[in-house]
């Protein structure tokens, strides 16, 4: 459980620093990210090891990456900035 946690923990950090590379200007402060990314990944690990057991280690790697990127991506602000509109329109 340890490896599957650190590996998860490696996964987060690696997503969350692409994301930051690709994408700085529609995401949030980078300390932000690199967090948000290795805790959706150790969160996403966990559920799955609780649902695959530990024969399957790499399952959970990948359920860590799959609930790391979406959690990430719900971060991510529309690409020509927040749209104010008026409530009568």
């Amino acid at each position: 459980m340890i490896l599957e946690a650190l590996g998860s923990l490696l996964i987060g950090l690696a997503v969350a620093y692409a994301g930051t590379r690709w994408l700085p200007e529609r995401l949030p402060a980078r300390p932000l990210v690199l967090a948000t990314g290795a805790v959706a990944a150790l969160f996403g690990g966990l559920i799955t090891y609780t649902v695959v057991g530990d024969e399957f280690p790499l399952a959970t790697l990948f359920g860590a990456l799959v609930v790391g990127v979406a959690l990430l991506s719900l971060l991510i602000r529309p690409a020509g900035g927040w749209v104010r509109r008026s409530a009568a329109a």
